[in-house]
């Protein structure tokens, strides 16, 4: 549950950022007060604290002194789901492993059926490519963008709210835009997909298929979510998203032919030569 407010604090207004910022400051508190104590301790009114509740995907406030009590009851293990405070290290580490390797091993299970051929094709034929995360997928985009601009098509990623609503509303044809979400529940993205469609892009999508980001999507690779955001930073779900990214830059490459891949051959000798001279 504070997972899930920190994810959504970008796409608040200021007044629910407020909200957010003292429940993440003093969640017991926030989740034994009323309604009036809420808006009173934030400085702001009690409107304002149900919208907050209903941006972080709630119904109210009553849903939401009942969510955060859920959460705070739960066993405090904020590393790992698998992990005890009575496991040794070496156990610790093999459980974090275990749990990054089922979920490549399931990616890999359901390859077969996501659309590879179908999203390489609208790449090779792009205008630009738009890689776009908030929070730690904002990491995974801009890991992608990295790797998929040595192909030689422009690349940009957007890991802001501001910056991707306004990246959607200028899109155009034959630009693709990928968003990636481990839950898919952010309003900002949904809108910025929608937008997007739209004027005419492409909006490809790799977030939890039941989820109304996945309804927004031209193109959707169905990312199950295994990690329990409530305790930790999703892990190894970031894992699967990276692996499909890399799966997808191989797959453009070969779409592209010797000319990309002679750009991957030059990028990868500069890099070489500069560190030489280092």
């Amino acid at each position: 549950m504070l997972n899930l407010i920190e994810q959504r604090l970008p796409d608040l207004s200021r007044a629910e950022q407020r909200v957010a910022r003292w429940v993440l400051e003093h969640p017991k508190q926030a989740a034994e007060s009323k309604l009036a104590g809420v808006a009173m301790a934030c400085n702001t009114s009690e409107p304002t604290v149900i919208r907050f509740c209903r941006h972080i995907g709630l119904n109210g406030f009553r849903q939401f002194t009942i969510r955060l009590t859920e959460a705070l009851s739960r066993p405090t293990v904020y590393v790992h789901r698998n992990v005890s405070e009575n496991d040794s290290a070496a156990d610790a580490v093999t459980k974090v492993m275990d749990a990054s390797i089922r979920a490549l091993i399931d990616v890999r299970a359901r390859a077969a059926s996501m659309p590879f051929e179908h999203t390489v094709e609208v790449m090779s034929a792009a205008r630009q490519l738009v890689f776009i995360g908030l929070g730690a997928s904002g990491r995974v985009a801009r890991d992608a963008c990295h790797k998929f601009f040595r192909l030689g098509i422009p690349c940009t990623d957007a890991t802001d709210t501001p910056t991707i609503l306004q990246l959607a509303a200028i899109a155009e044809e034959r630009d693709v835009l990928l968003l990636t979400s481990r839950g898919g529940s952010s309003m900002a993205l949904e809108r910025a997909a929608r937008m997007a469609r739209d004027r005419g892009a492409s909006v490809v999508v790799f977030t939890d298929p039941a989820s109304a980001l996945a309804k927004a999507a031209d193109i959707l690779f169905p990312c199950h979510v295994t990690d329990d955001a409530s305790l930790y930073t999703p892990m190894s779900s970031r894992l699967a998203q990276l692996a499909l990214f890399d799966a997808l830059q191989v797959l453009l490459a070969i779409a592209l032919g010797e000319e990309a891949i002679n750009k991957l051959r030059r990028s990868k000798d500069v890099l070489a030569a500069y560190g030489e001279t280092m």
